[in-house]
């Protein structure tokens, strides 16, 4: 699903990377996160790790559509720092699912 909404934004967008999209963080950040709430909800008391799985899950994406070796820390990091709150968000749905 990661790479599907890697695709996606691309496509859509017009860029080369989602977050190089001018509407990245009002709407297709907030996508990636209803995502993970979503995989959250259907993976129930294992959605903890959705966010995180779908967040990484871009990671080969962004390495065969770049040639260079050089921004993968840089990606790596920024991958990490975005999967914090949609790990929160999935593992929450997962929580709330699993208590219903």
């Amino acid at each position: 699903m990661g790479g599907l909404y890697w695709q996606l934004v691309c496509q859509i967008a017009g860029v080369a990377e989602p977050w190089d999209a001018a509407g990245y963080w009002t709407l297709w950040y907030p996508v990636s996160l209803l995502l993970s709430g979503i995989a959250g909800w259907l993976r129930k008391s294992h959605g903890w790790y959705a966010g995180a799985l779908l967040t990484f899950a871009q990671l080969p994406i962004l390495w065969m559509k770049n040639d260079t070796d050089v921004l993968w820390p840089v990606a790596l990091l920024f991958l990490g720092l975005l999967a914090v709150p949609a790990t929160a968000i999935s593992a929450l749905a997962g929580w709330f699912t699993d208590r219903a």
